[in-house]
């Protein structure tokens, strides 16, 4: 009975975690989500990944209104290993579990919007590295490589036209 007991409570915590993780990205912007299916289709398309990656959970994020319907979102999150294999068609926590014996992979991403799209240019910033590899250097070059990106939006506004 214990057994059966202690079975229960560690599958309702995979639950849990499992749904809230589903949760938290449909909380996300739809700015924020576009980037982490861009990062997520990145991460499942490498030939040495077996198992299919999903978002985890959010460690920080910020965006920049960049005026005239552009924005720059900055995403920095995990991503976690499931049991469904690579090649499952529409993968979810719900259908696939988290697996716990993987370790994470961080990812820190940056990219420009304009309309509801990610633009080309400049070409978005994904960075994702399994959390053992990841150090603080890293982290640092990953943060600085954000902040240097040059965003242009292209002609200035009509308040810096000068009439003939």
């Amino acid at each position: 009975m214990p057994v059966f007991l202690l079975f229960m409570l560690v599958s309702a915590g995979l639950f849990l975690d499992s749904s809230e993780a589903q949760e938290d990205l449909s909380k996300l912007s739809e700015n924020h989500r576009k980037g982490v299916e861009m990062a997520v289709e990145q991460i499942n398309s490498h030939q040495t990944i077996k198992s299919v990656f999903l978002f985890f959970r959010s460690l920080d994020k910020s965006e920049i209104d960049g005026g005239f319907g552009v924005s720059y979102p900055f995403h920095h999150f995990n991503l976690k290993a499931t049991r469904c294999p690579k090649g499952t068609k529409d993968p979810n926590p719900t259908k696939c579990a988290f697996r716990n014996d993987r370790p994470l992979i961080d990812c820190g991403i940056c990219y420009k919007i304009y309309n509801g799209e990610i633009q080309n240019e400049p070409k978005p910033y994904i960075h994702c590295i399994h959390k053992p590899q990841l150090t603080q250097d890293l982290l640092n070059t990953r943060i600085d490589h954000c902040k240097k990106m040059s965003y242009t939006n292209g002609s200035p506004s009509l308040l810096a036209a000068i009439k003939p």
